[in-house]
C-alpha cells in the first residue's frame, strides 16, 4: 500500500539535492542517502510517463521526480489503464446467496497460523522485495516454487492435472504469479481472482524493506487459503485465480516503464481481453477480492476487517453488490465484524481492476485510520516489532478468501 502522508523528510530532501548529506538513521550508509545500491536496475534519471490525479493528460518525469511527487503525498494514477473499459459489458451481476456454508467451514478448520508464520518468516527474509531489485526477483522465485511445492504436496493427481502455475513477465525483473484453478463448467468463462502483491518498498528505494505487513501480510494470507483449498480437492465450477502481483508501488502509482504498461496490466487482470462481435463487446466476468495490510491490530482498537468502499469501481457499477456480498461473507464464516472505511485515494490495485472496468472489492487489516501507517515502507515492517502484528489476524483473511473461492467459484464435491 502507498502512504498518502507525505514520506519520510529525507526523501524530499534527496531529491531536491540528490548528493546531499541528510540525516537517516535507515541508511546502512550513515547519514548519506544511497544513490544506489548493489544487485538494483534502477536508474533514477530514466523518464516515466505519469498521470496525476484529477489531471487530463499524463506528463513525462524521471523516476527521482516521481518519487519527489509520491513523498509530497501526490496520487497518480496509470495513464491508459481504463481505456478499454467500455469493453466491459456495464450490467450488474447477481451473485449467489451464499450456500456452500458446510464445504467453507470444512476447509477453514483446515487452516494453520504456523504455516503463515513460516512462509511469512521466509518472505521477509529478503532485503527488499522492490520490483527493479535482484532480492525482488529472488522472492518472487521463491513464491513461485512454494506454489507449485504446495499443489505438487497437497493437491490430488486430477486436481494437479486442472491447476496452472505461471510467471506473468513485466518489462522489469520480478514477474507477477499466477496460479489458476480451473472450473468444470464448460459454459461458464467466469473467473474468481483472489490477488496480493508481493513486491515490497521502503520510502527510499534502495534502503531494506522486508515488507512483513505491506504486502507480505496480504501474500501469506491467500498463500495458506489456496494450500487449504488444494488440500481440500477444491475444483470450483468457474475458474478461481490466485494473484500475486508485482510492482504496486509502480502500477498503483502510475509510474509507467513503457506504453505497454496498459496492456500488461489489462492482460494480467484478465489474462485476455474482452472479444468484440461485430459492435457489440462481450464482458468476461472478473470477480476481484483483493488484499493489501492483513495483520495489523493497533493497541486499544477492536478486531475487525476493514472494507474499503472508494476506488473499487469505475462507476460504482458493480461496488455495492459485491462490497455488500462481502460483508455478509464476513459475517457468516469470521470471528470478527467488518467496518467499512475509505482510502481517500487509489491505494491499491483494486483500484487498477477498478479503472479497467471489472468488479473488485478490498479489504484491509483494521479502519484506514488504524492501519499500520508508522512502520511501511520502512525496514521495521517487520512481524516482530510489535505485539500489533497479529497472525490470528492473518488468519481471518485466510478465511474470508476461501470463502470467497468457494462461494463465488462454486463447488459440487464429488460424493
Amino acid at each position: 500500500m502507498k502512504a498518502v502522508a507525505a514520506l519520510l523528510a529525507l526523501v524530499s530532501a534527496a531529491v531536491a539535492t540528490p548528493l546531499s548529506f541528510v540525516d537517516n538513521t535507515q541508511s546502512p550508509l550513515g547519514n548519506l542517502l544511497p544513490m544506489s545500491y548493489p544487485g538494483f536496475d534502477l536508474d533514477l534519471t530514466a523518464p516515466r510517463l505519469v498521470l496525476f490525479d484529477g489531471q487530463d493528460e499524463p506528463v513525462v518525469m524521471t523516476e527521482l521526480e516521481k518519487i519527489q511527487a509520491k513523498a509530497r503525498g501526490i496520487s497518480t494514477e496509470a495513464p491508459d489503464l481504463g481505456s478499454r473499459a467500455h469493453l466491459r459489458v456495464a450490467q450488474k451481476p447477481a451473485y449467489p446467496a451464499p450456500n456452500h456454508t458446510e464445504a467453507v467451514r470444512s476447509v477453514i478448520d483446515t487452516l494453520a497460523i504456523q504455516n503463515l508464520r513460516d512462509t511469512l518468516d521466509k518472505f521477509t527474509s529478503y532485503r527488499t522485495r522492490y520490483y527493479r531489485s535482484e532480492t525482488g526477483k529472488q522472492s518472487q522465485k521463491w513464491l513461485l516454487s512454494k506454489t507449485t511445492e504446495i499443489t505438487k504436496k497437497f493437491a490430488p493427481k486430477a486436481l494437479q492435472d486442472v491447476i496452472s502455475i505461471q510467471e506473468f513477465p513485466h518489462s522489469w525483473a520480478q514477474s507477477s504469479v499466477i496460479v489458476r484453478i480451473n472450473g468444470s463448467s464448460s459454459t461458464d468463462d467466469s473467473v474468481v481472482v483472489i490477488g496480493a502483491h508481493l513486491d515490497s518498498t521502503n520510502n527510499w528505494p534502495f534502503l531494506p524493506a522486508p515488507g512483513a505487513d505491506d504486502d507480505g501480510s496480504g501474500s501469506m494470507s491467500i498463500l495458506e487459503a489456496y494450500r487449504a483449498l488444494v488440500s481440500a480437492g477444491f475444483q470450483p465450477e468457474r475458474a478461481v485465480e490466485f494473484h500475486w502481483y508485482s510492482a504496486e508501488v509502480l502500477v498503483c502509482t502510475g509510474g509507467v516503464e513503457d506504453q505497454n504498461i496498459d496492456l500488461d496490466v489489462l492482460s494480467l487482470i484478465g489474462r485476455r481481453t474482452a472479444r468484440i462481435s461485430g459492435t457489440q463487446p462481450i464482458a468476461i466476468s472478473q470477480y476481484c477480492l483483493q488484499y493489501d495490510m492483513t495483520a495489523w491490530v493497533k493497541r486499544g482498537t477492536r478486531e475487525e476487517v476493514g472494507i474499503i468502499t472508494d476506488f473499487v469501481d469505475p462507476e460504482s457499477v458493480f461496488q455495492s453488490i459485491l462490497t455488500e456480498y462481502n460483508k455478509k461473507l464476513v459475517e457468516l464464516y469470521l470471528d470478527i465484524p467488518w467496518v467499512e472505511t475509505k482510502c481517500g485515494y487509489a491505494c491499491s490495485d483494486h483500484a487498477s481492476w477498478g479503472k479497467a472496468g471489472y468488479p473488485s472489492v478490498f479489504t484491509i487489516e483494521a479502519t484506514y485510520e488504524n492501519s499500520n501507517h508508522g512502520n511501511i515502507h520502512t525496514a521495521n515492517d517487520r512481524y516482530d516489532i510489535s505485539p500489533e502484528f497479529s497472525f490470528s489476524h492473518m488468519l481471518e483473511f485466510s478465511k474470508l478468501a476461501i470463502s470467497f473461492a468457494i462461494e463465488l467459484g462454486g463447488w459440487k464435491k464429488a460424493d
